[in-house]
């Protein structure tokens, strides 16, 4: 099931072209002769210092990559199997000049689609190696800098409700109704539609790229029906339209018994039921929005589908401020419906033109992972018992706002709120931490399909450690300075000081599940990444929603809105912890002692990081100073603990930046 085409391999020249030194991607050096200058015979242990060529130091090694793949030398060793090219880095020299033999299966005259901006891959030899280090730096770069812009904007939407609404009875109605986009992203972007989808248009991709393409000029769909992407489209696209149209339709004429269900002492059900009407209609706009997001994501762009949430919050901001003062808090539902309009509008351009690419790519994907079956068979391109387990597993891990909710609701007003505005600033560190995963899905992916599962091991392993590391600093820093940074960015208009202090110790608690949270994010793609019905995973989570609900059922006649927050960090820190012992059993041979151990040294420091931070916030009453100086605390002694406990990722970490720092001088 590959995602992205191939590693290094350019196509043969057209005529009149001019030739360049090509790398086959899929056919062993013939043996006898020495491998060329640089390149290792064999691969080796995996080396956390790259030399000093390798493109991802450039770009990639503070996020991980520069080893990810496994050795150093793993780009080019001389007996490599056929589907491991297809993760080649780009570290390997090219072959004296003149043109190479193309694999026999790679059609003359083809070329990899390449799309400019759209944060496709890119080449220092011209021609596109959509797996590099490189590519995956800048991929996982640039997801991370639209996803940091999305939530900052995201902050600047609740900030807005916040100064225009303040906390009480009118945005407990409209959070009620937020219910349904929050559900919607779970299920149709974020997990289940992306679990399913980036699968098979990779599967699609792969059997694009193994049959030799229509002569140029055909139409995109001609009668003989062969390209499977397009066959992908017909199958699934016009069914799901109709789907989402009915569900829209539906959750808009039951929107009353959706509100008494989601909240049933809630004082102003009218006004929950107007806007949970409005806000219906994400789920259209979103499941339009997931399905682009999949296909392009599979097609190798990462930049559009990072875009969504910049161009969702950007609409409910402005319609907010455009119609507040004639619909009061149903404009903020309102805003819902526009954000989601132009997270399909930010993506068709480019699904467009990536979709109506009839050529076949340059590679060759030998064999087609897992794309024909004995007796010449061919596997549906989506399978239809890995659509049960998927949907539970994300209804399920959504469920448990609702469960929160359901238990806030006959709280004093503005317990809702308390705790949409704490788990929204709360989770920010989970969410920049799951981008690196997210970008490397589909590597890991590739990498199973191909039975590399030593590889797809190596590439897990490091993304767990990294998230780990980003979203522990997080959670240190957001526990440590929780009444600042509510104060920072609420406190004014009607937010006033008594919900800053609400709010600060609600972040608090929920920040102890956010390794839990990030976990679970990470590992639920391994399990899914070679597209099996699984339902360990949805099982997992549904050991972990009892938890949550139990726990939050019975702290809150004693902690309030914080009991609450605590069965939420319970239930998934449980739920994370079955999902990392069963990830070896069931996908990816993760080693599960090492990984436990090193999370374990990550936390230790995190906690001394917190005391740390806590300590400097509180000696400096002014709120940005403080919260700037405790986060350079939580920073300097996270880094220092977790080296002296031999933490998994950090020496690199530090090598690359000093490495950076040198170059500069």
């Amino acid at each position: 099931m590959t995602d992205l085409p191939g590693a290094t391999q350019s196509p043969p020249a057209e005529p009149g072209e001019a030739t360049e030194p090509t790398v086959p991607a899929h056919r062993p050096p013939p043996p006898g002769p020495e491998p060329a200058p640089g390149l290792a015979s064999a691969p080796g242990p995996a080396s956390e210092s790259a030399p000093a060529a390798l493109p991802a130091t450039e770009a990639g090694l503070a996020l991980g990559f520069a080893s990810a793949a496994g050795p150093a030398s793993e780009s080019a060793p001389a007996p490599v199997p056929a589907p491991e090219a297809g993760l080649a880095t780009e570290s390997a020299p090219a072959p004296a000049p003149g043109p190479a033999p193309a694999p026999p299966s790679a059609p003359a005259g083809t070329a990899p689609p390449k799309e400019a901006g759209s944060g496709t891959a890119d080449s220092d030899s011209g021609r596109g190696a959509y797996l590099s280090n490189r590519f995956l730096a800048r991929a996982a770069l640039l997801t991370a800098l639209l996803t940091a812009a999305g939530a900052l904007l995201g902050l600047v939407r609740d900030q807005t409700i916040a100064h225009l609404y303040g906390a009480g009875p009118g945005t407990d109605a409209f959070l009620v109704a937020w219910t349904v986009p929050e559900v919607a992203a779970t299920l149709l972007i974020e997990d289940a539609m992306a679990l399913i989808l980036v699968p098979a248009f990779s599967l699609a991709l792969a059997r694009r790229a193994a049959r030799e393409p229509l002569p140029a000029g055909s139409p995109p769909d001609g009668a003989s029906g062969r390209d499977p992407v397009h066959a992908l489209l017909r199958t699934t696209l016009p069914t799901l339209l109709l789907a989402l149209s009915a569900g829209a339709v539906l959750l808009m004429l039951a929107a009353p018994w959706v509100v008494a269900l989601l909240a049933p002492g809630l004082p102003d059900t009218q006004l929950a039921v107007d806007c949970t009407r409005l806000t219906a209609t994400c789920a259209f706009s979103f499941g339009i929005a997931g399905y682009c997001s999949a296909a392009l994501r599979a097609h190798g762009s990462f930049v559009p589908p990072a875009m969504i949430y910049v161009a969702y919050n950007i609409g409910i901001i402005a319609t907010m401020l455009i119609l507040s003062d004639r619909l009061g808090v149903r404009a903020a539902a309102a805003g819902v419906a526009v954000g989601g309009c132009l997270m399909v509008l930010v993506q068709a351009p480019v699904v467009l033109r990536r979709l109506r690419e009839r050529r076949a790519t340059a590679e060759r994907t030998a064999p087609e992972p897992s794309g024909e079956q004995p007796g010449g068979a061919s596997r549906p391109l989506v399978a239809l018992g890995l659509l049960a387990p998927v949907i539970v597993f994300a209804l399920t891990r959504q469920s448990q706002v609702l469960i929160e909710r359901f238990l806030a609701a006959p709280l004093p007003a503005g317990a809702i709120s308390h705790l949409n505005y704490a788990q929204k600033v709360a989770q920010m560190p989970m969410v920049l931490s799951l981008m690196l995963c997210t970008v490397t899905f589909p590597v890991v992916a590739r990498a199973m399909a191909a039975g590399d599962t030593d590889r797809a091991r190596r590439r897990v392993e490091r993304d767990l450690a990294l998230a780990g590391v980003i979203v522990l600093v997080g959670a240190a820093t957001v526990v440590a300075c929780a009444p600042q940074i509510i104060e920072i960015l609420f406190q004014r208009g009607a937010f006033d000081r008594a919900d800053t202090a609400a709010t600060a110790a609600v972040m608090r608690v929920y920040a102890l599940g956010l390794l839990g949270h990030t976990l679970v994010g990470a590992l639920v793609r391994c399990y899914f990444s070679a597209a099996r019905p699984l339902w360990f995973p949805a099982l997992a989570m549904l050991l972990g929603l009892a938890l949550t609900t139990a726990g939050g059922a019975l702290l809150v006649g004693t902690w309030g809105v914080l009991g609450i927050a605590a069965g939420n960090a319970l239930g998934i820190t449980v739920t994370a912890v079955l999902l990392l012992h069963g990830v070896a059993r069931h996908s990816v041979p993760v080693r599960v002692r090492h990984m436990t151990g090193g999370l374990v040294k990550l936390s230790a420091a995190a906690a001394a990081a917190t005391g740390a931070g806590w300590l400097c916030g509180a000696l400096i009453p002014a709120p940005l100073p403080g919260a700037a100086v405790a986060c350079l605390a939580v920073a300097a002694v996270f880094l220092v603990i977790a080296r002296a406990v031999q933490a998994p990722e950090i020496d690199s970490l530090v090598r690359s930046v000093t490495g950076r720092f040198a170059n500069v001088r």
